[in-house]
């Protein structure tokens, strides 16, 4: 018996289950039924089941490995050239393991290894049994290797985007690390939270779309400016580029960066401090008028001051400061009535308490706080309140990028496209590839360790920017699917197993269910009707 298709002109083909038999020497056939209305699915099962694929099978099944998760983003791997950038060295397989392993399982390399044995990555990627050392030793070649690979990646985004571009975006953040050995770890400036624990400082320098193009890890305890001639000598030795506009945030490009960007013939878009905008306000640079302006621009000694004034963060400041004040008066009476009801409490101390309090909060430039006999007097120096609320909301731009190429709205939007990058750091730090806490020691492993989780987003970027084609975004639509939705829904797609008669096992790939199907559709993947056919069956 065997399924036949017979074309019905306009309409759709007959689907027919017939059979062959001999008849005086000729060989003949008959229709046995006919399959036409049947479901796809019915139809698919009743060819596999003529051709014999269900011979021998006891009816019973066994889930197995997970196939979809490994499989999905290997293809996106695929996709975004992360794969053809690797090579095929066994190094290259395992790097791979490493980064699909970040988006997602995250964790250290002993737990990616205990994740590995739960999904079929011997048959996606090729790589036999391998253990935790094998990838410590896969991230010392990796480190090796960073310089080829970013530049291969850039060379294939300057490809696809039809000309290198011209502005460039950089910013760092810091990230903790548990122990006390790492090689780059040091103390500085925290921004996780984790008070005790020492630090590296990642830089990420990406295209004006956001799209990652290098990394960077220094020392824990490396201020901002400091990390930007690196950055130069990546755009200029590394990709080779021309003409760059970097883009960095405030208190990041100074005068040594400045200089070294000019000696380059590069331009700079930055912001400047609170304290450098009052004191153009004290020479009569600026004036705070100008502020009240949507967008204003100043000539000062060669560069462009775009001045303007966010309003809706200069209201949120100015609640927060009165959030603050209320608190504070709270905890003030709350300390003078514990002192009141207790002769043996001591005021003092209570006040030191309050006055760091008030410093942590930003009060201490206009509140002063005294003892009047036991009782804590709060006094609010409405002058210097008003001199600090002066600068809620403000913005100061500076510019070396002439006017006819640039004007003021583009050099703002374009200063505002940083917060990219720190989208960025939030899918690498807390959001998706949990970059943190990093278990390592040696300092060429823990640049490793962070290229990675930068190869990672370059996948978890498209990953998004497909499934939002489909979906939407969780914006428009809360139950829009997200890339952790759809790392759960490819988790459900497993291999199953049967046992035939003679005790032998056989592999199948079960059909994706609707969810599934869809997610797979829209990041352009084909599903694999059979898996690996030396070992498998379906």
């Amino acid at each position: 018996m065997y399924i036949a298709r017979v074309p019905n002109r306009k309409s759709r083909p007959a689907i027919l289950l017939r059979e062959s038999y001999r008849e005086g020497g000729k060989v003949c056939t008959r229709t046995i039924a006919n399959l036409t209305n049947w479901p796809p699915e019915r139809i698919v099962a009743m060819e596999r089941l003529v051709k014999g694929e269900f011979d021998d099978w006891s009816g019973e099944m066994t889930s197995g490995e997970i196939f979809g998760v490994v499989f999905a983003l290997k293809q996106l791997a695929d996709q975004v050239g992360i794969t053809r950038v690797l090579g095929s060295a066994a190094e290259s397989r395992l790097n791979l393991f490493l980064i699909l392993a970040r988006i997602a399982h995250g964790g250290s390399r002993l737990s990616a290894v205990r994740w590995a044995k739960q999904h079929t990555v011997a048959d996606v990627l090729a790589l036999e049994a391998f253990d935790e050392d094998d990838l410590y030793a896969a991230l010392d070649w990796l480190a090796s290797q960073q310089e080829r690979i970013e530049r291969e990646l850039y060379q294939a985004y300057v490809k696809e985007q039809g000309q290198p571009p011209v502005l460039v975006l950089y910013d760092v953040t810091s990230s903790y690390f548990e122990g006390e050995c790492n090689e780059l770890g040091q103390y500085g400036y925290n921004r996780d939270g984790k008070r005790g624990k020492q630090q590296i400082v990642i830089g990420l320098l990406t295209a004006e779309d956001g799209e990652p193009l290098a990394v960077r890890v220094f020392e824990g305890n490396t201020a901002d400016p400091m990390t930007v001639a690196s950055q130069i000598t990546i755009l200029k030795e590394q990709f080779g580029m021309a003409e760059v506009v970097m883009v960095g945030d405030r208190g990041m490009i100074k005068a040594k960066g400045k200089a070294a960007l000019s000696a380059q013939g590069f331009r700079y878009i930055t912001a400047l401090t609170d304290a450098q905008i009052r004191t153009f306000l004290k020479e009569g640079v600026l004036q705070t008028d100008l502020f009240d302006a949507h967008l204003c621009e100043v000539e000062h000694d060669d560069k462009r001051l775009i001045v303007r004034r966010n309003e809706t963060v200069r209201v949120r400041e100015g609640r927060r400061r009165e959030d603050k004040l209320a608190q504070l008066q709270a905890k003030i009476a709350d300390r003078n009535a514990f002192v009141k009801n207790s002769r043996r409490a001591n005021a003092a101390i209570g006040l030191a308490a309050l006055q760091r309090w008030a410093k942590r909060h930003k009060l201490a430039a206009f509140v002063t706080l005294a003892l009047n006999e036991r009782v804590i007097v709060c006094t609010i120096d409405q002058e210097a309140k008003a001199q600090d609320a002066l600068l809620d909301g403000c913005y100061l731009l500076e510019t070396d990028v002439p006017q006819g190429l640039m004007d003021a709205k583009t050099v703002d939007a374009r200063y505002r496209d940083l917060q990219k990058v720190e989208r960025n750091f939030r899918a690498v730090k807390t959001t998706f590839l949990e970059i943190r806490p990093i278990f390592l020691r040696k300092a060429e492993r823990t640049k490793a360790h962070v290229f990675v989780a930068m190869l990672a987003l370059k996948i978890t970027r498209r990953f998004e920017a497909d499934l939002h084609r489909t979906f939407g975004s969780t914006e428009d639509d809360p139950a829009a699917i997200t890339p952790d939705d759809a790392l759960v829904a490819l988790g459900r797609l497993t291999y199953l197993y049967s046992t035939d008669r003679n005790g032998q096992r056989h592999t199948h790939l079960p059909r994706p269910d609707d969810q599934q199907a869809k997610i797979l559709d829209a990041i352009g993947l084909p599903f694999p009707l059979k898996a690996k056919a030396d070992k498998r069956g379906v």
